[in-house]
C-alpha cells in the first residue's frame, strides 16, 4: 500500500527480499523462481540458482515463518553427467513446481539444452533423498504442475507447448505418459494477458473449483510486460467452462527491483501456498534476480475471479 492507496491485490511483504545474493552460500549470478510447499509445519523452496557457467541447478531453502530461509550449500537436483538423458540437460534445471499427491512430494521442473526445453518428473518423500522419473513432455513445453489429485480417476497437468501461448490439460494413468491434451485458457486481445499465458503456481483445490495462479504476458513499445493473475476452472472438468477469470492482474511490477533488471518489467511465480487461516503466500521472481513473497487472503482471490466474469 502507498500513501492509502491498495496497489495489488497481492500485497508485498515487509519481510522482502525472503532470498537475496547475500542469502546463497556460494558465488553465483542469478537465483529465481522458487516452487513452494508447507510440509510439517516447515516452509520449503526449491530455487532455481544459476551458476558462474551459465548452467542452472535446483536447491532447497527452508524456513519456520515463511519470510527467511537458509538455503543449502549442495543442489537437490542436478542435470546429473551419467543421466542416459544428459544431452537434453546440458545447460541446467529449473523452474521447480511442487505438488503433494497421494501422500507424496512431486516436482515438475525443466530441463534446457540445444535440443530445446522439456519437462521432467521427480518425487521425494522427505526433501532429504529424490528420484528422478524422467522427462514427461514433448520439446519446448514449459510451466507444467500437476493437480494435487485425480480427476476422474486419472492424473492431470497443466502445461505450455512453446506454440499459441495456451494453457492445456493433459491426462495420465502412470504420471509418465501424458496425452489426451486440450486448451484449457488462452490469451486475450487487448487484456493485460495478451500476448501469452503460462501455469504459474500448482493448482490449489477451493470449494468454488481449483485455483490457478498464473502469468500474463502483453507486449508494449518498451519491451514485454510479464504480470501475475488468476482463474477458477471447473472442478470436475478444467478444461470446462470457466467459473471465474481475473480481468485485472493480482501483481504486477511496479517497484524499481520489478522494472529494472536483466529481464525489464517481471514478475514471476512458481509456487503458492494456501495456510490454514486461508491466507496465501505466493513466492515469486522479479527483474532484480531475488526472491520475493506476497500475500493475500482466498477471499480476496475469489471475489477478483468472480466479479470479472466477461471475456474469459
Amino acid at each position: 500500500m502507498k500513501n492509502g492507496i491498495k496497489t495489488d491485490i497481492i500485497h508485498r511483504s515487509e519481510h522482502n527480499p525472503v532470498i537475496d545474493f547475500k542469502d546463497i552460500p556460494f558465488g553465483c549470478i542469478n537465483l529465481y523462481n522458487a516452487g513452494c510447499i508447507k510440509k510439517n509445519g516447515k516452509y520449503i523452496l526449491l530455487l532455481t540458482i544459476e551458476h558462474l557457467d551459465g548452467t542452472t541447478e535446483l536447491f532447497l531453502a527452508e524456513g519456520s515463518n515463511g519470510y527467511s530461509f537458509k538455503v543449502a550449500k549442495e543442489p537437490f537436483i542436478i542435470p546429473a553427467k551419467d543421466d542416459p538423458l544428459y544431452k537434453y540437460k546440458t545447460m541446467g534445471v529449473l523452474d521447480a513446481r511442487i505438488t503433494c499427491l497421494e501422500n507424496t512430494c512431486y516436482i515438475v521442473y525443466l530441463s534446457e539444452s540445444k535440443h530445446g526445453i522439456l519437462l521432467n518428473l521427480a518425487r521425494t518423500a522427505d526433501f532429504i533423498s529424490v528420484e528422478k522419473l524422467g522427462i514427461i513432455s514433448q520439446p519446448d513445453t514449459k510451466a507444467g504442475a500437476l493437480f494435487p489429485r485425480k480427476i476422474n480417476g486419472r492424473y492431470a497437468r497443466l502445461d505450455r507447448p512453446n506454440t499459441g501461448g495456451s494453457i492445456w490439460l493433459s491426462y495420465s494413468d502412470d504420471l509418465l505418459s501424458w496425452g489426451e491434451s486440450e486448451v484449457v485458457l488462452s490469451p486475450r486481445d487487448g487484456y493485460w494477458d495478451s500476448n501469452h499465458i503460462g501455469c504459474a503456481a500448482p493448482p490449489i483445490e477451493i470449494p468454488q473449483g481449483w485455483l490457478v495462479f498464473y502469468y500474463g504476458v502483453k507486449m508494449t513499445s518498451g519491451g514485454t510486460l510479464t504480470r501475475i493473475g488468476t482463474v477458477i476452472l471447473n472442478k470436475d472438468n478444467p478444461a470446462g467452462p470457466l467459473v471465474g477469470r481475473s480481468n485485472i492482474p493480482v501483481l504486477s511490477p511496479r517497484e524499481l527491483y520489478e522494472r529494472v533488471g536483466d529481464i525489464s518489467n517481471i514478475v514471476f511465480s512458481c509456487g503458492a501456498i494456501l495456510e490454514d487461516d486461508s491466507s496465501i503466500k505466493l513466492y515469486y521472481g522479479t527483474s532484480n534476480n531475488c526472491l520475493y513473497v506476497g500475500t493475500t487472503t482466498l477471499a480476496e482471490i475469489i471475489d477478483t475471479c468472480l466479479q470479472s466474469t466477461k471475456d474469459f
